[in-house]
């Protein structure tokens, strides 16, 4: 068990014992996360701050089912993001976020995108397709693996593999553009 599983085992279960140190923890530890993965969901920062308050909300009230506190970054991850989607929903009733599931090529491209400054790689977040930078937040920034964000999200590890694939595909040809655009 890695150092990261043994903090969540252990947070989790001072916060079920209603250790409220434990909650402010727990918060602090979390709230940049989620806050950032909720703001490339909704959109706007006033809807991501309402749904990060009823995460913590719901947070608060369901923190005692979970028996395995290794689950709480997916379970955290999982509940930010239905809230996420349902105020998405609540103002795009129009939008459904879908994985696409593709075929990846044989040889793929994973080009490394470290040397683009990082207000582009928002910027261009921002701008692609919800499941896209879902799944692409959730594995760069979060560092969730393929399963754990398959978890999240509710799709086949494949589907998520593919997702990541054309994101990152994506994500390239809207920074070469925005490059080119300069």
């Amino acid at each position: 068990m890695n150092k990261e599983a043994i903090y969540c085992e252990l947070l989790t279960l001072r916060c079920r014992r209603g250790d409220q140190a434990a909650w402010q923890e727990l918060t602090e530890h979390w709230e940049r996360r989620l806050f950032y993965f909720v703001r490339r969901i909704v959109g706007n920062e006033q809807d991501a701050w309402d749904v990060l308050q009823q995460t913590w909300i719901a947070v608060y009230k369901g923190i005692g089912g979970i028996r395995d506190g290794r689950a709480l970054p997916k379970w955290l991850y999982q509940t930010a993001r239905n809230l996420a989607l349902m105020k998405r929903r609540s103002k795009h009733p129009e939008e459904i976020p879908q994985v696409v599931d593709e075929e990846i090529p044989a040889h793929g491209d994973d080009e490394s995108i470290s040397t683009v400054d990082v207000e582009r790689i928002h910027q261009a977040l921002d701008q692609l397709a919800l499941a896209y930078r879902e799944v692409l937040t959730l594995h760069f920034l979060r560092e969730l693996s393929v399963w754990e964000i398959a978890e999240v999200v509710g799709v086949p590890p494949g589907t998520v593999k593919s997702c990541l694939y054309y994101a990152k595909r994506a994500l390239r040809k809207l920074l070469e553009e925005m490059s080119y655009g300069k």
